[in-house]
């Protein structure tokens, strides 16, 4: 799991949280209550935007790029715009390199959003990076800056992936891989945004990163300590591969102090092997053979942020997954567990991020800040069917857990740590991995959950 009850990095975002809370009263009047969970909130909380066809890329305005067509259209560099220099924060090596530019039209949010992420799917071969970044308007009719959401690369050899911190403009700001309004409390929205696309190669050279995906999830889910209970639905389990991150425990301590922290990319694993994702004997020569499920260890590299210091920056696991051929990755939020019996019953396997404490969870046996586990399929009574790295064995992965208590630790955006402070909940996150061309009815699924 992430580390029980420690600090993340979106605990910062629980300042703004604590401070709507409070407005004057305390925080058991707020906490748990009827009003609270039974309030009406908006019946659109998402917007989910991705631009993925060729008609997509050329709308967009380039330098130095082309769309390509074919069964997966994306962009490639044609002619290089430039050349830049790039230090990298994180080897201290300074490199030159060619680049060139997408940048995405405007897109108004459905829903004026508190909180924005990106996700990207693309290939970057050796010697080439991506960098992503997002410039919106907001409701008052001001622009923030451009927002660097990601410094990326499939590898690490040419540079350290990596997020970027110290971010913001005072109405604003970036805490690893999230944009969040600085005070939601005030009104203020994002209302619009346009994502910037920069490719990179060494000078000279003929290969370019290929980027099939690009978009960002914009939410406006309002505070609760509590949500509406839901009626269950289908009963189905997927047969998911079953892995542990505690067995991995002190291995590799450069990736997040190993494997205690590997929740996320031991969750994206199981999921790109649900889909025949593989990796060869080649790609994971570099691991210790002594140590078993290896293909953890290579997730777990491959996620890394370097700035931020660990495994669990979302939108790199999504495009972790994407480096699978045939696989498509992004992060999203969904409004309930019927959305979730949707995506199952179509096949479709959810990684979802939760925090807790010990006793909101039964059966779990721990308590976290933030923890990433695959929902698989529901019983006949509804209740959730989750492989939970956060067990001793890989036999035990799999767990049943109580329906209405996971559907609250999971959708909530507000909870009580161990120390009784206010902090935030992640209101639904969760990642998608599905196929490049996907079936009309896993189509038809994720259109139903707003994911295109």
């Amino acid at each position: 799991m992430s580390r029980a009850e420690q600090p993340s990095r979106r605990t910062v975002l629980a300042v703004a949280v604590a401070a709507a809370v409070a407005g004057g009263t305390g925080p058991a009047a707020a906490a748990g209550t009827t009003a609270d969970a039974d309030r009406d909130v908006p019946a659109r909380l998402v917007d989910n935007h991705a631009w993925t066809t060729y008609g997509d890329w050329r709308a967009g305005t380039v330098n130095g790029i082309r769309a390509v067509a074919g069964k997966r259209p994306g962009v490639v560099i044609s002619a290089p715009a430039g050349t830049t220099d790039y230090t990298d924060p994180h080897t201290g090596t300074t490199a030159t390199w060619e680049y060139a530019t997408w940048t995405s039209p405007v897109h108004r949010l459905t829903v004026p959003s508190t909180e924005v992420i990106a996700s990207w799917n693309a290939h970057t071969p050796a010697g080439t990076w991506i960098q992503i970044e997002l410039q919106g308007t907001y409701s008052d009719g001001t622009a923030t800056p451009w927002y660097v959401m990601g410094r990326w690369a499939a590898g690490d050899g040419d540079i350290r992936r990596t997020s970027v911190d110290d971010q913001t403009d005072d109405k604003s700001s970036i805490w690893t891989d999230t944009f969040a309004i600085d005070a939601p409390a005030t009104g203020l929205r994002l209302a619009s945004y346009q994502l910037r696309l920069t490719l990179y190669r060494k000078p000279g050279a003929k290969n370019t990163p290929t980027v099939w995906r690009l978009g960002a999830m914009g939410s406006d889910v309002p505070d609760r300590f509590t949500v509406p209970a839901s009626t269950p639905g289908i009963a189905r389990e997927l047969i998911v591969p079953r892995y542990s991150q505690e067995i991995h425990k002190g291995q590799y301590p450069e990736y997040d102090n190993g494997g205690e922290a590997w929740c996320s990319p031991t969750s994206s694993q199981m999921i790109i092997e649900y889909w025949g994702g593989r990796l060869t004997k080649e790609q994971l020569a570099w691991v210790d053979p002594s140590y078993a499920d290896p293909q953890v260890c290579h997730a777990a590299r491959y996620t890394y942020d370097y700035q931020y210091a660990g495994c669990g920056n979302w939108p790199f696991n999504a495009a972790y997954a994407a480096t699978f051929k045939d696989l498509q990755g992004v992060v999203t939020r969904l409004g309930s567990l019927t959305d979730l019996e949707t995506l199952i019953a179509a096949g479709i396997p959810a990684i979802t991020s939760q925090s807790f404490l010990k006793e909101e969870l039964t059966g779990a046996g721990y308590g976290t800040s933030g923890h990433l586990m695959t929902v698989i399929g529901f019983t006949a009574e509804g209740d959730v069917i989750a492989n939970d790295p956060a067990s001793p064995s890989d036999p035990e992965v799999r767990r049943v857990y109580k329906r209405r208590e996971w559907e609250n630790i999971w959708l909530r955006t507000k909870r009580y740590n161990a120390s009784g402070k206010v902090v935030s909940g992640t209101g639904g996150v969760c990642y998608l991995y599905f196929p490049a061309c996907p079936t009309p009815r896993q189509r038809k699924a994720l259109e139903a959950v707003g994911v295109r």
